[in-house]
């Protein structure tokens, strides 16, 4: 009799373990499969040599590859960027939707899991006496809980799942992607500012240089060596390197006021400055 139950019984659990293989087997829809990308060796748009690279640019990390904080050596520019990562709207937008998405994979998650709702109730009352009644009082109280659960057998819950976690994933690619955005535009208006400033200087010295030479050639013509038409040209040099001047003053507060949009803040100056752009450590060739 015990055999004939411990074959019965082996047989009961080899049949639980095929049904297992079964059900696990036809799990709703394809495993996923990572699509290949065909993706060209090279630009066609090269040209018929290229560049010698040296071993020592060879074996350079790829400036691809290395960090924000390296390739950008200008102590000012890095405190803008770190201040854009953390004030900018688009970045915060970004991270908001990351926790959206962990979020969302916990709620599809739960789908797997048994459900237990309970509710309790209670009520208690207390009368006090009244002329030849006493007083009396009762409690009463009443829990009521509930539980079910919805086996995944054809694995609709972990196909969601496994869903959630690839648009976390993606959600999780797409804030990187902002955020290298953010830092790449964030640099270069800061370098476009630098060139503006660059131009305002230059601009500035050549203006004191016109006013100069109008000086000396009014005293010329009030001597009689030149003529007023010498004034009125040299004239002419000093309100060109003026408006010139102006204009920049005005294409400096625009990039300021963009550079400040970029940080998260209110248009306004971006002050202090960083390095000259001439004094910007200047990355090696950059290979196609």
């Amino acid at each position: 009799m015990m055999k004939i139950l411990g074959t019965m019984r082996a047989e009961f659990t080899a049949s639980i373990f095929v049904c297992a293989l079964f059900l696990g087997g036809c799990t709703v829809g394809p495993n996923y499969k990572r699509p290949n990308t065909d993706v060209p060796t090279g630009y066609r748009v090269l040209p018929p040599t290229e560049p010698v690279v040296t071993p020592a640019a060879a074996s350079a990390q790829p400036l691809g590859d290395q960090k924000w904080w390296e390739v950008f050596q200008d102590d000012q520019l890095q405190k803008l960027i770190r201040t854009a990562l953390q004030q900018n709207f688009d970045t915060r937008i970004a991270a908001t939707r990351v926790l959206e998405a962990q979020a969302q994979l916990g709620i599809t998650r739960a789908n797997q899991y048994p459900n237990i709702r309970a509710v309790g109730t209670g009520t208690n009352l207390h009368n006090p006496a009244q002329g030849p009644f006493p007083s009396y009082g009762y409690s009463i109280g009443e829990i009521t809980a509930a539980a079910s659960w919805d086996v995944d057998f054809w694995g609709k819950y972990r196909r969601a799942t496994e869903a959630a976690r690839a648009n976390l994933l993606a959600t999780g690619w797409g804030q990187q992607e902002v955020n290298a955005t953010l830092v790449a535009n964030v640099a270069a208006a800061y370098f476009q500012l630098r060139e503006l400033d660059l131009e305002l200087d230059i601009s500035q010295k050549a203006l004191a240089s016109r006013k100069e030479s109008l000086d000396l050639t009014k005293t010329l013509e009030e001597h009689g060596i030149n003529s007023i038409l010498d004034v009125r040209q040299a004239e002419q040099l000093v309100y060109t390197a003026d408006a010139e001047i102006t204009d920049l003053d005005r294409r400096i507060a625009q990039q300021e006021n963009l550079l400040s949009v970029l940080l998260g803040n209110n248009p306004g100056p971006i002050s202090p400055r960083g390095k000259d752009l001439v004094d910007q450590p200047h990355p090696p060739l950059v290979p196609s």
